[in-house]
């Protein structure tokens, strides 16, 4: 299990429990804590004083004072009103990393929920009692409200959640697994569920713990391609990354050298060409920026991870501050980056996919690396379809974050849209990972024709995991299900 408290949390811990379904729990101090900033709540209710979300009402209507017989019913009013939600529904990881992060802010001790409706969270997150919770309908600030609003609802039993594999009605969900909600909703709970930016981050965090290791395939792709094509090794020299003094880059050309380690297919520059194409010759430079891309990226995210973006906040002293921070303009704009960052992954490897197939450019290999050909189509669609990716990631690459509408009658007068930047990237990273495995599947193929007893060893095991699956082509076939083969075994971090 894994305590939700005090400790940072990382992407690592976030995938165990939002991809593995590891369980979570809290300590008796993180308990205390949750108790203490509840009690200044109810202090604030019973001297009567005027708090946002609390005894007001919300957003514009802020200026409305709600009567102590009314507030409980305000949070009802609350989650019911904002649960608006369109489009498709997010996937179960996504929701899950809603309720982990909002788990994650509301125990810090600065929102002034109960510990029951905590615990109610936890307890749905443990059985695996799923939200369902509607991609499209957040502006990204307020905080995420639509998407945390029909999270929110199935904790006091309305709404819909997915359970043991079905999507049912929560209060028949509850029942089969024997789980009670929670009674009612009291003084600013409703408002603690719903202000913040944890669909954006739910999002965005598992959007980077992916680029990651798309990055690593990336790059071992990069050196199934040389070993295809002989490529030349010297463009990947330490000395000439040093001096350019970019740290993504000396990675990445540290890695590749690392991979080719023992190759006899890879050259030196002169021997069989004096240059390769930038597609191979720059990959230090490009796949090394991107990796700087995600190094600053991550940081930003996992801060966000750790956070607290209610509102208002609760301090110590009895303080009840109202302030911004569910603004999710940091997350909007690092996802609008990482988008622009992986598109140029995609990118250079369907023009490294082009070289392998192009007989003008392959360096011997057969014209879409297929016997007879003319009667035989190949690897010729194989490109288009990577092509097509490449170029749809071009336009979800138009940031998100530039655009503004105002909301809640002009009191809400700039947003972030950062919900809408972090789908653009998750859907842009999806797109990467099959342009991978189609350059990928692709090279395989192209190393069966120049010869495999030349490989080094690390890229040798690659090459037989992927022929484990996915057969050499001898005369055109249907492709797509070797293509989804591919695909698949990256999904599951085999390569």
């Amino acid at each position: 299990m894994i305590e939700l408290g005090k400790e940072r949390l990382t992407l690592d811990l976030y995938a165990k429990i939002v991809r593995e379904k590891e369980k979570v729990f809290l300590s008796e101090e993180t308990k205390t804590c949750v108790r203490a900033s509840r009690r200044i709540v109810e202090g604030i209710i019973d001297e009567k004083r005027v708090v946002y979300g609390i005894n007001t009402g919300f957003g514009k209507l802020s200026d409305h004072r709600i009567s102590e017989t009314d507030i409980d019913k305000l949070q009802l009013n609350l989650l019911m009103s904002h649960a608006c939600g369109l489009g498709d529904v997010f996937s179960e990881a996504v929701v899950r990393g809603m309720l982990t992060l909002r788990i994650k802010s509301l125990i810090q001790g600065n929102s002034g929920i109960r510990l029951e409706t905590v615990e109610k969270m936890i307890e749905y997150l443990n059985n695996d009692i799923i939200p369902v919770v509607y991609e499209q309908g957040s502006l990204g600030a307020s905080g995420d409200l639509v998407p945390l609003a029909h999270m929110a609802l199935p904790l006091i039993g309305k709404g819909e959640v997915f359970y043991q594999g079905e999507r049912m009605e929560t209060l028949d969900a509850l029942e089969k697994a024997g789980v009670e909600p929670i009674d009612a909703l009291h003084a600013k709970e409703g408002l603690a569920l719903i202000n913040g930016t944890q669909a954006m981050t739910a999002v965005a965090a598992l959007s980077v713990y992916d680029a990651f290791y798309l990055m690593d395939v990336a790059n071992k792709n990069v050196a199934l391609v040389m070993e295809a094509l002989e490529g030349i090794i010297d463009a990947f020299d330490a000395r000439v990354q040093d001096v350019r003094q970019q740290s993504g880059q000396i990675v990445v050309a540290n890695r590749i050298r690392s991979l080719l380690e023992g190759s006899k297919n890879i050259t030196k520059q002169g021997t069989v060409r004096v240059q390769d194409a930038y597609s191979i010759r720059c990959v230090p430079q490009v796949h090394g920026a991107t990796l700087d891309t995600l190094y600053f990226v991550r940081d930003i995210v996992e801060k966000e991870m750790n956070a607290v973006t209610d509102n208002p906040l609760i301090f110590d002293n009895g303080d009840a501050i109202s302030a911004g921070n569910f603004h999710g303009q940091p997350v909007a704009l690092v996802m609008d980056y990482l988008a622009i960052a992986m598109s140029e992954i995609a990118n250079i490897s369907e023009r490294r996919l082009e070289r392998l197939v192009n007989p003008q450019l392959s360096e011997g290999l057969p014209a879409f690396l297929v016997e007879k050909k003319g009667l035989n189509s190949g690897f010729m669609i194989v490109q288009y379809a990577a092509a097509s990716l490449v170029s749809e990631n071009k336009v979800l690459a138009h940031p998100a974050s530039v655009d503004s509408i105002p909301s809640s009658a002009n009191q809400e007068d700039h947003v972030s849209m950062g919900t809408i930047a972090a789908r653009k990237a998750s859907k842009i990273i999806g797109h990467v990972q099959e342009v991978l495995a189609l350059e990928l599947f692709t090279v395989a193929q192209a190393l069966d024709f120049r010869g495999l007893d030349g490989m080094s060893e690390k890229l040798r095991s690659i090459y037989d995991c992927v022929r484990s699956e996915v057969p050499h082509i001898g005369q055109d076939c249907v492709m797509q299900p070797y293509m989804r083969s591919v695909s698949n075994m990256i999904a599951a971090r085999k390569i």
